[in-house]
C-alpha cells in the first residue's frame, strides 16, 4: 500500500467484529518496535499483546465505563487485540548519564520536554500504520483515573518503573 493510502485510511476506530486476528499478523504489527524512535536509542519500549478474553474484559473493566456512561456502545471490550504500551523513563536516564552523553558540566541533560511521553506517541503512531497496512483498524484509550494506570500495568505484566501510556485496540472493523 502506498503511504498516502495509508494515511487516507488512518481513523480511530469504535467499533470491532470479534474475528480474531492471526497471531503472525499480530506479531508483524508489533514488529514496528524495533524501528521505534527513542532518544539516545535507549529502547524503552514495552509492550504487552492482550487477545485472552478474560483479560481483555479486565482492562475494558478499568476505561469502557467513560464512553458507556456517554452513551457510546461498548467497544474496547470488543476489540480482539488490545497492546499496552508502556515506557521506562529510567531508560532515558541511564542512557543519558553515559559519557557521551554528559552536557558540558558533565551532567545529564534536563528533560524540558519527557521525551518518554513523546517517543510513546511514536511509537502509537507506527503501531496504528502497521495495523492498517494489514487491513485491520485500530482506536486507542487510556482509562479516565490514573489509579488505573497501575492496573493495566499489571495486567500486562509491566516490571517496575514500567508507565502504562495508553492501550491500542486492534481489530476488524464493525462497519466500513
Amino acid at each position: 500500500m502506498q503511504f498516502d493510502e495509508l494515511m487516507a485510511r488512518r481513523r480511530m476506530v469504535r467499533g470491532y467484529r470479534p474475528d480474531p486476528v492471526p497471531g503472525e499478523v499480530v506479531s508483524r504489527i508489533v514488529g514496528v518496535v524495533r524501528r521505534a524512535p527513542s532518544a539516545g536509542n535507549c529502547r524503552p519500549h514495552r509492550l504487552a499483546v492482550v487477545t485472552d478474553p478474560d483479560d481483555r474484559r479486565r482492562l475494558a473493566d478499568l476505561a469502557e465505563g467513560y464512553y458507556l456512561e456517554r452513551g457510546l456502545p461498548p467497544w474496547i471490550s470488543q476489540a480482539p487485540v488490545q497492546i499496552v504500551l508502556g515506557v521506562r523513563e529510567e531508560a532515558y536516564h541511564d542512557r543519558y548519564r553515559q559519557p557521551e552523553k554528559l552536557d558540558a558540566r558533565g551532567a545529564e541533560i534536563e528533560w524540558p520536554v519527557p521525551f518518554w511521553w513523546f517517543d510513546s506517541g511514536a511509537l502509537l503512531m507506527l503501531l496504528q500504520l502497521a495495523a492498517i497496512d494489514e487491513g485491520l483498524v485500530t482506536g486507542f484509550y487510556s482509562p479516565a483515573a490514573a489509579a488505573d494506570l497501575a492496573a493495566i500495568a499489571a495486567i500486562a505484566g509491566f516490571e517496575a518503573g514500567t508507565a502504562v501510556s495508553g492501550v491500542v485496540t486492534i481489530g476488524y472493523p464493525a462497519d466500513t
